[in-house]
């Protein structure tokens, strides 16, 4: 597995995925994005979808058992800042019950530069819980 290619896809996927959030419904080019998007997507989950399905399969048996394995593509933030670095704040990544924060809402997020999987939990816990 190329770590660079897929950090280089990674951002380009949530790149895309920012521009298209900046795009009201009714701007003409929102159609063209949000299938280039859909293109992005499809071509990362065949590139990269085994190997981090595989991942996030053993990261969610250790973490989070209790919460199915879903897309790659699913776990990604939203936006990212001026640094290239994702911010967790919000509702961004796949929701999990995670088994060491019984009653608080966890979410796995797939981040870039580094490719890693960071475990959000609330405004505070940030923890890396894989990395390429």
């Amino acid at each position: 597995m190329n770590i660079q290619e897929l950090n280089t896809a990674l951002v380009t996927l949530i790149q895309k995925k920012q521009e298209l959030s900046k795009l009201s419904y009714n701007d003409d080019r929102y159609d063209d994005v949000e299938e280039e998007l859909h293109d992005l997507e499809d071509e990362f989950n065949d590139n990269y979808g085994e190997y981090l399905e595989d991942v996030l399969g053993d990261v969610h048996q250790k973490i989070c058992p209790d919460t199915d394995v879903l897309l790659p593509t699913a776990y990604l933030p939203e936006t990212l800042n001026a640094e290239g670095q994702a911010d967790l704040s919000g509702k961004q990544g796949v929701w999990v019950e995670a088994d060491a924060y019984p009653n608080k809402e966890a979410r796995l997020v797939l981040v870039p530069n580094p490719t890693r999987l960071i475990l959000s939990v609330g405004k505070t816990v940030r923890e890396e819980v894989w990395n390429a």
